[in-house]
């Protein structure tokens, strides 16, 4: 396996540029989300996660402090990588990174068929199933 080096990155940096090209390919190509619904305006104040294997930008994440817990999303990693432990790489970081922010309090919505990888950080589902992108997604939690 190639290592993988995640980095925090600035708004509009270089690196976040090239996480949002990624993001753009993943959910707005491949998987067809709505341009309009993957970028929003909490990308201004979200603090970037990226990952780099082989000197590539293989994947990224953002995660938003809410009032009540930190809420990791668009978690996106590039086809070429999956499989290969970056969203684990960058999930570990964030929660490392975020962990005081809000009690070691998580929260995200996954897609339905990305669940398992959230549990092995201890997310649980809660709720019903929702579409969201026009995927069907379950809001889970870690606290």
């Amino acid at each position: 396996m190639a290592d993988t080096i995640v980095l925090a990155a600035p708004v509009f940096s270089t690196l976040c540029n090239e996480a949002f090209k990624l993001r753009r390919a993943v959910f707005v190509v491949e998987q067809n989300v709505p341009g309009d619904e993957e970028f929003d305006a909490f990308d201004l104040a979200a603090h970037h996660v990226v990952a780099i294997t082989d000197g590539e930008v293989s994947g990224t994440l953002r995660v938003i402090h809410d009032e009540h817990h930190v809420k990791i999303g668009r978690v996106a990693v590039g086809e070429a990588w999956r499989g290969r432990g970056v969203a684990s790489a960058m999930l570990t970081f964030a929660m490392n990174e975020h962990r005081s922010a809000r009690q070691n309090r998580f929260y995200l919505t996954a897609q339905s068929d990305k669940v398992a990888l959230y549990e092995r950080f201890g997310f649980v589902a809660i709720g019903d199933e929702f579409p969201d992108g026009g995927m069907p997604h379950l809001a889970m939690k870690n606290y």
